[in-house]
C-alpha cells in the first residue's frame, strides 16, 4: 500500500523530510478496524513529531492523526462498526499514523462520519474536536446543557484548529459568553464567523481590552497559545474558583502558586491520554465523536477545513507542514485521495 513516512527527522524543506513509500497491508486483530483512508488533515502535532533530531528509524514511521475513510475489515472482537461504514477519527500516537492508504485503529477511538459532509471536510474534525470537547467539558467542566450560560469563557488562540472547534462547541452547547483571541485581522474575522461574541488581541493588554468591553473576571480560560507569555494574565483574569486548561506545553516553570488565593483549578489536556494508557475510558472518544457528528448534521457546528491541498503525496504533506510551521494557518489543512506510485523502503 502507499504511505507517507520518514526514516530521518529533517527540516520541512529537505526533500527526504517525508517520503512516498510502499508498505505492507496491515491486518486487523482484536478491536481494530482496517480503514481505507479517503482524506487526512495535518496538525501542529505532525510537525512536532517530524521536527529535526538525530534519531533514525529502522523502519519507516508513518505520521498522521486525523482521518476519514471507509471500514474494509474488522478484528474478531470489534462490534461497533461494520464493513462499508464511513468513519472519522484521530487514532493513537503510539501506533503508525493515518497517512497511508489503509490504517489500523481501535474502534473505541472512532466515530461514524457525519452524513451531511464529505470525507475531506470530515477529516478536518477529529483531533481538534476531541481536544476542544475534552478541554471544555471534562477539564474545565463546562456544562453542555446550558447551566453555565451566565459564565464567560476565554479562548486564547481562537483561530487555530482547536480554537475553531472550541468556539463553536462552547457557543452551541454551553450558552456562555465566548471571548476569543486573535492577533491578525483575518483570524479575528474567522473567530467572529464561528460565533465568538468578542475577539481581543492576545498580543496586547488583554485585561485592558476586556475592561473596555465591560467584562470583568473570567470563569473559564482555555489556553491554546504560548502559556509562558500568557500565564500571568490568566492568573490575573481568572475569577475566584475558576478553571484554566492548557493544551500547549510550558517552556519554563509556571508560577502555579499565583492561582492559590483564588482556589483556581488548573488542568492539562492531551487528547492522546486515553489511547496511550488504554482501558475503559477509551470508549469516551467514540462517544464524543458520535456527538460531534450529530452536531455537524444538525447544523449547530461546521467543519473547519480551510484548505484542500489535493492528493495525499509526500510533496503535498510537506507543503501542509510548512504552512503550519509558518504560524499563520487558520482552521484546518486537508488532503484527499492517493495518486502516483509509492516508493521507498518496504515496511
Amino acid at each position: 500500500m502507499k504511505a507517507i513516512g520518514l526514516t530521518h527527522y529533517l527540516p520541512v524543506d529537505h526533500p527526504d523530510a517525508l517520503l512516498d513509500l510502499e508498505l505492507d497491508m496491515p491486518v486487523p486483530t482484536g478491536r481494530d478496524l482496517l480503514v481505507k483512508i479517503e482524506a487526512i488533515s495535518v496538525n501542529p502535532l505532525d510537525t512536532k513529531m517530524r521536527a529535526p533530531r538525530p534519531k533514525v528509524e529502522s523502519r519507516p514511521r508513518v505520521l498522521g492523526w486525523d482521518a476519514a475513510g471507509t471500514v474494509v475489515g474488522t478484528g474478531a472482537d470489534a462490534s461497533l462498526f461494520h464493513t462499508g461504514d464511513a468513519v472519522f477519527y484521530a487514532g493513537s500516537i503510539v501506533r503508525q499514523g493515518s497517512n497511508a492508504q489503509y490504517h489500523l485503529v481501535d474502534e473505541r477511538l472512532v466515530g461514524h462520519m457525519p452524513a451531511s459532509i464529505g470525507f475531506a471536510e470530515a477529516a478536518a474534525l477529529p483531533l481538534t474536536s476531541i481536544t476542544a470537547w475534552e478541554s471544555l467539558f471534562e477539564r474545565l467542566r463546562c456544562s453542555p446543557t446550558g447551566q453555565d450560560r451566565n459564565d464567560t469563557i476565554l479562548i486564547i488562540g481562537g483561530a487555530g484548529g482547536v480554537g475553531s472547534m472550541a468556539i463553536q462547541l462552547a457557543k452551541a452547547l454551553t450558552g456562555a459568553r465566548v471571548i476569543a483571541t486573535a492577533s491578525r485581522s483575518e483570524s479575528r474575522a474567522w473567530c467572529l464567523a464561528l460565533g465568538a461574541d468578542h475577539v481581543i488581541d492576545h498580543a496586547g493588554d488583554m485585561a485592558l481590552q476586556l475592561q473596555d468591553l465591560g467584562i470583568g473576571a473570567i470563569q473559564k480560560i482555555l489556553c491554546l497559545n504560548d502559556i509562558d507569555t500568557h500565564f500571568p494574565a490568566m492568573a490575573a483574569l481568572i475569577a475566584p474558583e475558576g478553571s484554566i486548561c492548557s493544551v500547549v506545553d510550558n517552556k519554563a516553570p509556571l508560577k502555579i502558586e499565583a492561582l492559590k488565593d483564588k482556589s483556581v483549578t488548573f488542568a492539562w489536556e492531551s487528547m492522546f491520554t486515553r489511547s496511550r494508557f488504554g482501558g475503559a475510558a477509551m470508549i469516551a472518544q467514540h462517544d464524543l465523536l458520535e456527538q460531534v457528528a450529530r452536531c455537524i448534521d444538525n447544523g449547530s457546528i461546521r467543519s473547519t477545513m480551510t484548505s484542500n491541498l489535493g492528493s495525499i503525496t509526500a510533496a503535498n504533506v510537506r507543503q501542509a507542514h510548512a504552512r503550519i510551521e509558518s504560524g499563520r494557518s487558520i482552521g484546518k489543512i486537508v488532503l484527499a485521495g492517493f495518486s502516483g506510485t509509492g516508493h521507498g523502503t518496504p515496511g
